[in-house]
């Protein structure tokens, strides 16, 4: 009987181990992933508190679902693993899009401006907790 070395972080099929930070990670990137999933199915619906949101920010309601699908694209792309990163990327500049029209309108920082930031921050961690990798690109570790 002969043994086959096997990669560290994989099983002997060759499956990938789930650790405990990968699994806060999967979750994390799921609950993030849920809440911008129902923020783009309201664009897409244009429910009475969309339209008035959409105004309050000084955005024409009309614009609201192709912001709804900016954004449902980019929850998809970030939901399949390999394409994880691009779609964490093009959420990034959607958030980053989001502080800007909260800041032109005067919002409260930490409670509307900063939101999007803190929620943006959390994506990426839980990206890096399911694929530590990724560490290593962004020249964070060896």
């Amino acid at each position: 009987m002969t043994v086959t070395p096997h990669a560290a972080g994989t099983t002997v099929d060759g499956t990938p181990t789930r650790t405990i930070a990968n699994k806060v990670g999967i979750a994390m990137s799921v609950l993030i992933g849920a809440f911008l999933a129902f923020d783009a199915v309201g664009k897409l619906m244009l429910p009475d508190a969309v339209r008035e949101g959409t105004v309050a920010l000084g955005f024409p309601v009309h614009l609201a679902p192709v912001m709804g699908i900016v954004l449902a694209v980019c929850v998809v792309v970030y939901a399949v693993p390999r394409t994880a990163v691009l779609g964490a990327l093009g959420l990034t500049a959607y958030l980053g899009g989001a502080v800007t029209a909260n800041m032109r309108i005067e919002a409260p920082l930490l409670t509307h401006t900063l939101f999007a930031v803190f929620f943006g921050v959390l994506m990426w961690i839980g990206l890096v907790l399911r694929s530590p990798e990724l560490l290593k690109v962004a020249g964070l570790t060896r």
